[in-house]
């Protein structure tokens, strides 16, 4: 890392904008300074010019959060944009069969970034929101991503550290390894209490016009026997969305 008399104006307003989180949107400066490293009066003095932008708001109270104009910005140029597009009424039809959660997710990096979800008031238990992550090998949608993502990131991945978040967490090289197999043999991911007990995941691939896949669409729903119900109804959306942006026919894998 540069020392901060080298470092661009342009890396420390990013390291200001990466400093909110979901759960904590709002900061003050000075919190903003203490996790950024960088000065107070600096911290200060690059906030006061991102709010000028609108890239940064400041609540009544004169906390500061991320501003409107940095996501309309964010929506206007994004990449995925299409893809959501695309997969949201496909992702509404699964919605309406399971009426528990419903994600489109992407890889990013070591993680799985979601980017849409459909929920319900009484849906089981689920630790992802939209803008959230998961590591790749705790969940079905990243256990998809990763089974067909690059080599060498299933081969990083798998060195560890693996952390059980439950007993079923594949947080061992062996058997994620194994887990990972299955994934690209039977089409899909089929996930019983790996970050939840009570929650079971289902994840097939979503594969653009070039046959790559592009994305994970997956339900989160009680972990009990009538989750097996599910798969077909998950593949086969999956599938749709697919074939809605163009990818060839006959590459999603075996039939369930």
């Amino acid at each position: 890392m540069k020392a901060p008399h080298q470092e661009s104006v342009l890396s420390r307003a990013a390291r200001i904008l990466e400093a909110f989180s979901q759960e904590e949107p709002a900061l003050t400066v000075s919190e903003i300074a203490r996790r950024t490293g960088l000065h107070v009066a600096t911290a200060s003095r690059l906030v006061g010019e991102l709010v000028a932008h609108g890239f940064l708001g400041r609540d009544d109270d004169r906390r500061v959060r991320i501003g409107v104009r940095l996501w309309e910005l964010a929506v206007r140029a994004s990449p995925v944009l299409s893809l959501r597009e695309v997969a949201m009424p496909f992702m509404e039809g699964v919605h309406d069969v399971v009426g528990h959660h419903v994600q489109l997710s992407v890889l990013d990096g070591d993680e799985v970034l979601f980017l849409e979800r459909l929920s319900a008031p009484n849906a089981v238990v689920n630790y992802t929101r939209i803008a959230g992550r998961l590591p790749l090998y705790a969940s079905s949608s990243g256990l998809v991503l990763l089974a067909h993502g690059p080599a060498d990131l299933r081969e990083r991945l798998l060195a560890g550290p693996l952390t059980a978040y439950t007993p079923t967490t594949p947080a061992t090289p062996s058997r994620l390894r194994a887990i990972l197999a299955d994934v690209r043999k039977q089409g899909y991911a089929y996930c019983p209490g790996y970050v939840h007990e009570d929650a079971l995941g289902v994840a097939a691939p979503v594969r653009g016009a070039d046959g790559r896949v592009l994305a994970a669409l997956s339900v989160i729903v009680p972990n009990d026997a009538g989750a097996q119900a599910v798969v077909p109804v998950v593949r086969t959306a999956a599938r749709g969305v697919a074939r809605a942006l163009g990818a060839p026919t006959g590459r999603e894998g075996p039939a369930a």
